[in-house]
């Protein structure tokens, strides 16, 4: 059967089929993917093959089917791995804060360039538009300049106060 991997825990998965049912499923044996060395081997939102295990409520994931794209960081441990975020993206939408704390241009700069290392289409949306002094606004348009002249789309938003919460734009791919 084919499933959607919708949560990760570590050695089990957690499945939705195409039949819309969720399954618990892990992996059976050594699962490893061919030239990439990674501390998960499946992630969230990867597809995969399963097979139900009679007279359990478990499944075996058998194969994994080919990515669009990926994204990963730097595994936490010591090791030289790398740690598979997530699959088969759509969009990567960083919410960035330019106050209370504020984000700063180099991770803002990191996440995009990872993004775009991973052919996943990324958006940026600056929140708590409600702390900003006029002094921030004009940062924040300084921001959004910058950020959409090199093509990526940027909102202002304020989750607080549900301003331009609304804004149902299409973010064309690049």
């Amino acid at each position: 059967m084919r499933g959607l991997v919708v949560k990760s825990t570590g050695s089990w998965y957690q499945v939705l089929g195409e039949d819309q049912h969720m399954y618990d499923c892990r992996i059976k044996g050594k699962f490893r993917i061919k030239g990439i060395k990674t501390t998960n081997p499946i992630a969230v939102g990867d597809w995969v093959q399963f097979e139900i295990e009679s007279s359990q409520d478990t499944a075996v994931i058998t194969a994994l089917e080919p990515r669009k794209n990926y994204i990963i960081r730097k595994s936490v441990n010591l090791s030289k791995q790398t740690q598979i975020i997530g699959a088969n993206l759509d969009q990567a939408i960083l919410v960035v804060t330019l106050a209370s704390p504020p984000t700063s241009l180099g991770f803002i700069d990191r996440f995009l360039v990872t993004a775009e290392a991973y052919d996943v289409p990324a958006v940026l949306v600056f929140n708590k538009l409600d702390l900003f002094s006029e002094e921030g606004l004009e940062i924040l348009e300084e921001y959004k300049s910058m950020y959409e002249s090199i093509g990526y789309p940027c909102y202002a938003v304020s989750a607080a106060e549900g301003t331009n919460i609304d804004q149902n734009q299409s973010t064309s791919q690049r």
